[in-house]
């Protein structure tokens, strides 16, 4: 049956849709209450029999469009529309449909059309409107639940009842239902993952498999490899924004048409670009980003979900990180201008003073963690910010990042509220931000005691393989011992870790980490020494990231940059000496666009590397003379036989793409060191089953470097249970070794006396050493317990 034969408006259910946006926004107590009741209505729905639509659009009323002009257009390919498929030419029934209006809000309802499902596509819409002239505009929903060609693309209708019927992990959340929404307090620990070089497929569908394929060694008792070791031990996984983000800058584009009106015919480039996922666009932010969909469903979401909850032993929360501090300056071709309140260093700052804007960015968190999410990651909290007129000045919105932790979400019948944390380094960016920052603004100013934010050794500029780090970050270590329970707490995280990939090598590094800087920068983050601190020592909940653990590469991955993309690679280009050698860049299968570029060594492409930076600074960023200048120097340069600004735009998208399947955790499991992958999974379960080593320190407890210094930092610590077990850590963390001495028998108050066991010790000291005497050396640490 053709589309236009199945489709059959329902103006009497589109009519009680305006109507019931008319009465809300009549008499609603605020202008806010009004438009939370409307958005649950917003986006398309699929009611089992018929579908609904609804659309803010104050962009229609600023151009005064008649209501007779606009419609809702529905698009069919049939159900046998195969979404995976890279490349291909689709010819699309259309149909329009017309809409019921009041005042801003459009809806439509309709009988006939198809939902999709995890095993089918459905329709796509959209919502156009006719100018004067007779031009047709589309706009595009911003709270669509399938975006299968991404945020510029019309969506999918989506049977999201259907995907929450069919997940695995029913279970899970009806064993914590109760008459008031269950509350979910924080995990034991973190293990944070970016799903696109988390595996070698770089899809939420082969992350799924990975932990289910771990799931079954564990039930079935085998013995875990150190690849398994990498996922072990964890209460909890935190994955970079599953959004959609940024489009290719200058195309193509995913979803390019010609057509009439009945019909469209469309050529589809399956989304393939990458990004670390902060580059969001807002619209479509209840959805899942198609280029992590191997399936094209978003259900791949759900499944993971289901596989962490159902995980053996201990199920393992989820937790989502939501990025609506920004707008890359894409989205201003996404949403309306009613969002956007003006430019900042991202893009664009969002108008959360808007009461509409305000209701649908806090309905699309809504609809992306009930997906199944047990904990939300607020990116740049400090970036939520609205103008004040009468002071002249940009004010932080508390009051949003309260309501987003007010959200309650449902999941297989049961009613809950996910746990917090915010990245929040407010006054950042002001100069002075490392020094002023408390780190503690949205704890103090939320309800809920359990609200987190990252600590002051997690926020992003820590260069721990410095010199000197540790004993210059020791009024923070203070603050972290005295308030840090509700911190995040580590050293290796996304952020962290491209920082340690720009700094500058002429600094002091510490060479005692290792003979090449691939070495010194892996051990940096990947510290046995740093995790022990972090677990036996510090309060809070320790994070880390997979890639630092896997000793993989990593760096500020995208690939959609046509302006700025040279920019972007002359601000990377320091990594190559901190993250590829000789060796790694001649294997035949890593940097091949590079290669076919001309740069067929590494040593072709570090000179050219050199050159680029400072001819980026001294040119301004002029790509005209960036070439020419290029073109000019002696002995000519490898790569292109001519330079031009199509060479260094093509160059730069070599490197983004060569450098995303670099940092692919998959081209490192076969080093990882056994010894180390272990050690840290037993550090991480020591922690676990201690869950009051998340308390501030109290008056009983001790934390103090070694005096004299003498050349090398050494902290000690002495924690008490409130079994009246003790926990005494001591840890090297840079500099030369010290003279033999016997950990316990320190001048530290409640440590004398019997009873210690030696629990832990890192990777490097004997296996016949078993407490008494011993020389530390950078790196290394013991773990004693008593009682």
């Amino acid at each position: 049956m053709s589309l236009k034969d199945r489709i059959k408006p329902l103006s009497a259910r589109a009519q009680a849709l305006a109507d019931m946006a008319e009465t809300a926004l009549m008499s609603a107590p605020t202008a806010l209450d009004a438009h939370l009741q409307i958005v649950r209505s917003l986006g398309g729905h699929w009611h089992g029999d018929h579908a609904t639509f609804g659309f803010w659009t104050p962009e229609l009323l600023d151009a005064r469009v008649p209501d007779s002009d606009i419609f809702l257009e529905l698009l069919s390919a049939g159900q046998d529309f195969d979404l995976t498929v890279s490349r291909q030419s689709v010819s699309f029934e259309r149909v329009l449909v017309p809409v019921t209006r009041f005042e801003a809000h459009c809806f439509a309802a309709v009988e006939g059309a198809l939902a999709g499902a995890r095993g089918s596509a459905g329709d796509f819409y959209a919502l156009v409107w006719r100018d004067h002239d007779g031009a047709w505009h589309r706009i595009l929903d911003p709270l669509a639940a399938s975006l299968p060609y991404g945020a510029f693309a019309p969506a999918e209708l989506y049977d999201v009842a259907k995907m929450q019927e069919g997940r695995g992990d029913k279970a899970y959340f009806e064993a914590f239902a109760a008459a008031k929404p269950h509350k979910i307090g924080p995990p034991a620990n973190i293990l944070q993952i970016h799903i696109p070089t988390a595996t070698a497929g770089g899809t939420l569908a082969s992350l799924t498999r990975r932990f289910e394929r771990l799931a079954e060694r564990v039930r079935k008792d085998l013995p875990s490899e150190a690849e398994d070791q990498l996922y072990l031990g964890y209460d909890a996984v935190q994955l970079l924004p599953v959004e959609p983000t940024t489009v290719y800058e200058t195309g193509p584009a995913f979803w390019q048409e010609t057509g009439n009106a009945d019909s469209l015919h469309v050529d589809l480039i399956r989304p393939d670009t990458t990004n670390w996922g902060y580059d969001v666009v807002i619209s479509g932010m209840g959805a899942v980003n198609p280029v992590l969909l191997e399936s094209g469903r978003p259900d791949e979401l759900v499944d993971l979900a289901a596989a962490l909850h159902n995980f053996p032993t201990r199920p393992k929360m989820l937790i989502l990180d939501v990025v609506f501090g920004h707008s890359d300056n894409q989205g201003l071709d996404a949403l309306n201008s009613h969002f956007f309140a003006g430019p900042n260093m991202y893009g664009q700052n969002l108008e959360y003073k808007n009461p509409a804007v305000r209701a649908i960015l806090l309905e699309m968190q809504r609809r992306k963690v009930d997906f199944g999410a047990d904990g939300v990651r607020v990116d740049g909290a400090q970036d939520f910010k609205w103008w004040d007129a009468s002071e002249q000045e940009l004010r932080h919105d508390d009051e949003f990042l309260q309501s987003m932790a007010d959200i309650e979400q449902s999941v297989a019948g049961t009613a809950y509220r996910p746990w917090f944390l915010f990245e929040d380094g407010r006054p950042w960016p002001q100069e002075d931000w490392e020094l002023s920052s408390t780190y503690r603004a949205v704890i103090e100013n939320q309800k809920d005691p359990d609200v987190f934010q990252w600590g002051p050794l997690t926020f992003a500029h820590n260069t721990p393989f410095i010199y000197g780090f540790w004993l210059s970050k020791f009024w923070r270590i203070r603050e972290i011992l005295s308030v840090g329970s509700n911190w995040i707490s580590g050293t290796a995280n996304h952020d962290t870790l491209r920082r340690g990939t720009q700094v500058n090598p002429k600094l002091n590094i510490n060479t005692r980490l290792g003979e090449t800087r691939m070495e010194i920068l892996d051990k940096a983050y990947d510290n046995p020494a740093v995790s022990m601190l972090t677990n036996a020592a510090f309060p809070g909940v320790p994070m880390d990231f997979l890639n630092a653990m896997a000793r993989a590469s990593w760096g500020f991955i995208r690939n959609q940059d046509d302006t700025y993309g040279v920019k972007v690679v002359a601000e990377e280009a320091i990594s190559l000496k901190w993250q590829v050698d000789e060796y790694a860049y001649s294997v035949p299968a890593s940097f091949r666009r590079l290669k076919a570029l001309g740069f067929t060594t590494r040593q072709d492409l570090a000179r050219f590397l050199e050159f680029l930076p400072a001819l980026v600074d001294v040119t301004e960023y002029n790509l005209d003379e960036i070439a020419r200048l290029l073109a000019a120097v002696e002995p000519a340069l490898p790569g292109p036989d001519t330079w031009t600004v199509a060479d260094l735009k093509e160059i730069a998208r070599a490197w983004m793409d060569d450098m995303h399947e670099y940092c692919n955790v998959s081209n490192s499991i076969a080093e990882l060191d056994f010894a180390q992958t272990d050690f840290m999974l037993r550090l991480r379960n020591f922690r676990r089953a201690r869950p009051w080593l998340r308390e501030n320190l109290g008056p009983q407890d001790h934390f103090d470097y070694l005096r004299p210094i003498d050349g090398r930092t050494v902290f000690t610590s002495l924690r008490h249970g409130p079994d009246r077990s003790q926990v005494f850590s001591i840890t090297h963390m840079e500099g030369g070794a010290t003279a033999e001495i016997d950990p316990l028998k320190l001048d530290i108050s409640g440590l004398s006396g019997a009873g210690w066991t030696l629990e832990l010790k890192t990777p490097g000291i004997g296996d016949d050493y078993h407490g008494g005497p011993i020389i530390l050396r950078d790196s290394m640490g013991l773990v004693y317990i008593r009682g």
